[in-house]
């Protein structure tokens, strides 16, 4: 399966997640701000984990995490993707992502799931795509909702609270 490789945004560009990203995302794994909502700060170990199962889910399905930077500065700004996961009693392609506190508020995770759904209906002829985010946290349930993702219901997942969305073409 060819890899869907490096691709752009109004203002951001992409790159699939590899392991000299690790420095990166130890960094944004050790924020509690960001991890707040991402299942807590993880140790250096799981990070390292955490890239080699994406690794393995590009390699495997030929889609997966990017690492998206600022196109002005390089800076890194965060992760997002599609990704096969188990939720809900179901096999699921979830769009996930995740953005350095300092971007938050900026329209940016908008803009990287604008793409990334893009690539998934356009490139992967996908049907459906999941998102779901903690009860609490307003900013994701936003992006969803600005993606055009449909609230179907509450869940528990990762033994917490979670809203559902669901996005079909």
């Amino acid at each position: 399966m060819q890899l869907i490789e490096t691709f752009t945004t109004h203002r951001l560009v992409a790159v699939p997640l590899q392991l000299q990203h690790l420095n990166e995302l130890y960094r944004m794994h050790q924020n509690k701000q960001v991890m707040a909502t991402l299942g807590g700060v993880r140790s250096d170990e799981e990070t390292r984990l955490f890239i080699l199962n994406n690794l393995n889910h590009w390699q495997q399905y030929g889609f997966g995490l990017w690492v998206f930077r600022d196109k002005v500065n390089n800076q890194f700004v965060g992760r997002a993707g599609l990704r096969k996961t188990h939720v809900a009693d179901k096999d699921e392609v979830e769009l996930a992502y995740a953005l350095m506190a300092k971007f938050w508020g900026k329209g940016l995770a908008t803009e990287m799931g604008e793409k990334i759904l893009e690539i998934g209906f356009k490139l992967l002829n996908l049907r459906e795509v999941v998102c779901f985010t903690l009860t609490t946290n307003k900013a994701s349930q936003r992006v969803m909702e600005k993606l055009g993702f449909k609230y179907e219901g509450e869940i528990i997942h990762a033994d917490l609270p979670h809203l559902f969305y669901r996005l079909i073409v």
